[in-house]
């Protein structure tokens, strides 16, 4: 293992030492997926480009990540891996899973009451190769005994074995939350996802005794007329803990991607990048008045509000009490009493853990203004998002700091970034794909 496989910093892991991995469009077509989620990587004359891998352990909004496969069969139109090379590919093992595991277990980001999404850089159960190697990184989790929550986000048919996988290592110890992507969404925007076998994974995983979050993203004008939303709602609230909704993200360098999307996003007027999500203005109008049917089931704006909720914890990214809380999120009155009383009781944070904590992310040397009343943290000099967001989620504070010149990620929630909420009207009639 090399020294530089345990740093955070953003350096696009490229493929071995002499070769190149070519990926671009076409590189795997849509009918190259079966229903049972098989891949045929088909002959193409689409101009290559090489890839630009993530790193395997990193730390985003609301979670760290563990993406030691990258590379995904699909080709979303909103994914923010298509500026990397990294759709319409095949995935690349950049870790074994037990070497993944080593890699998480030292990275410096690494707290043992961190939740971490795992495969973010491809879907975990698009191909096979993928999920053989879901089940081994799960076998692996389990022998090191580890009990960070682990959340799998798919948009692909879950098989009754990988099922079974999940269920053992929830049952040795192992609190796996699974994230369906669905949206509603069709195939012009969604290539090579099944959205029949999609729907069918929620009664199933359910019936498994494992939870289950709606991720409902991101909101397009073509998913946002009010019948669609109604009818993915109606079938989501009645398998999954809750639903998570999400706007568009756009990072820097991914504007003309999201044009492509949504050509109103052409206007030069707009700043898309400093936003924390885009929303049609319809898809936000449904929820400010959400149908009564729908009072039972938990929607949040806040992943991370979502999955507190969901493994019995209280808040812990400053989220309570805001606007976003109180107005925004349709948060069950049992949970934010959780948060209410043990918010309360939270022991303030002493100026020698937050130095501590400044060192041990390689941060000590910056100045820094603490307020011991809001928990806000912000530091005087640019700081990767990767590392605002470690110190987040390490200290259960806020944190700002100015944005790093080459900074690639967008701006989330946790960093300040506001919602842009465009004019619009939807792009086709109600989704009813089977």
């Amino acid at each position: 293992m090399r020294a530089e496989d345990l740093r955070p910093a953003r350096t696009g892991a490229s493929a071995p030492p002499g070769r190149r991995i070519p990926a671009g469009p076409g590189c795997a077509r849509t009918d190259d997926l079966t229903n049972k989620g098989e891949t045929r990587m088909a002959d193409t004359s689409a101009p290559l480009i090489e890839r630009i891998f993530e790193p395997v352990v990193d730390t985003h909004d609301t979670w760290g990540v563990l993406n030691p496969m990258q590379g995904c069969v699909a080709q979303c139109g909103y994914c923010y891996l298509k500026d990397l090379g990294l759709t319409g590919t095949r995935p690349v093992e950049l870790a074994t899973p037990t070497e993944a595991v080593r890699l998480l277990l030292a990275h410096p980001h690494y707290r043992r009451d961190k939740p971490y999404a795992l495969y973010t850089c491809t879907d975990a159960l698009a191909t096979p190769t993928n999920r053989e190697h879901l089940t081994g990184l799960l076998r692996a989790l389990v022998a090191e005994q580890v009990r960070n929550p682990v959340c799998i986000i798919t948009k692909f048919h879950v098989p009754d074995d990988v099922i079974g996988e999940i269920y053992a290592a929830r049952a040795a110890g192992l609190p796996v939350v699974v994230y369906l992507s669905y949206s509603g969404l069709g195939r012009d925007v969604e290539k090579g996802v099944h959205h029949g076998r999609l729907r069918d994974n929620f009664p199933r995983l359910h019936a498994a005794r494992i939870p289950v979050v709606h991720y409902w993203r991101p909101a397009l004008p073509q998913n946002s007329d009010p019948e669609s939303m109604a009818w993915m709602l109606d079938w989501a609230a009645r398998w999954a803990e809750c639903s998570v909704t999400v706007g568009l993200k756009v990072k820097p360098g991914a504007r003309q991607q999201a044009v492509d999307l949504w050509p109103a996003l052409a206007d030069p007027g707009l700043d898309l990048h400093s936003a924390e999500a885009i929303w049609p203005a319809p898809a936000r109008d449904f929820f400010a008045d959400i149908p009564e049917r729908y009072a039972h089931h938990p929607i949040y704006e806040t992943n991370s509000c979502a999955l507190a909720y969901v493994l019995g914890r209280a808040d812990r990214a400053n989220v309570h009490g805001t606007p976003t809380c109180t107005d925004a999120n349709r948060c069950p009155v049992g949970q934010r009493g959780r948060c209410m009383v043990e918010l309360a009781v939270r022991a303030p944070l002493t100026e020698g853990e937050l130095r501590a904590e400044l060192v041990r992310s390689g941060l000590g040397h910056l100045p820094y203004t603490w307020d011991a009343s809001s928990r806000a943290l912000t530091l005087d000099g640019p700081v990767e998002m990767r590392d605002q967001h470690h110190l987040a989620q390490a200290l259960t504070v806020t944190v700002r700091a100015p944005r790093a010149d080459a900074e690639a990620m967008w701006s989330g929630k946790a960093a300040g970034g506001r919602l842009l909420v465009i004019p619009t009207t939807t792009g086709r009639e109600p989704l009813c794909e089977s």
